[in-house]
């Protein structure tokens, strides 16, 4: 839709082997380029909002072997709808605002999941607290 603004749903069904689930393992799904906020939820479970770069979550916890659903909900920025309604009659508008910054002739905004979408898997690697020594003096 050329002059969207709102959220749109991107679903995907996905595997994950199941070795890739063990308590010492990690996955990342990273949405790559999103314009502008992301809500990711796996099987349901919300993982939160994504707001500024990197456009990452850790997942593995929300996953099973096989039948996963990935859901990302992205809300663009407004401009796209107001530069759209330019091109209505006033009464058929959308939009209304006083703000007279957009126009027929303004650029649209890139916008939604623009990825590339990926998945990385790693080992976790365990946090090793600081040495403390105590020095007579």
């Amino acid at each position: 839709m050329k002059y969207f603004s709102g959220t749109a749903t991107y679903k995907k069904a996905f595997d994950v082997p199941a070795d890739m689930l063990s308590q010492d393992k990690m996955l990342m799904l990273d949405l790559g380029k999103v314009q502008n906020i992301a809500v990711v939820r796996v099987n349901g479970e919300n993982l939160g909002v994504l707001w500024k770069p990197p456009f990452r979550v850790e997942i593995a916890a929300a996953c099973r072997p096989a039948g996963n659903l990935l859901e990302v909900e992205i809300t663009n920025l407004w401009p796209n709808r107001l530069i759209g309604d330019q091109f209505l009659p006033e009464r058929q508008r959308f939009t209304h605002t006083n703000v007279r910054r957009f126009t027929k002739a303004s650029h649209l905004l890139e916008s939604g999941l623009l990825g590339p979408v990926q998945l990385f898997a790693g080992q976790k690697v365990r946090k090793i607290s600081p040495i403390t020594s105590h020095w007579a003096s």
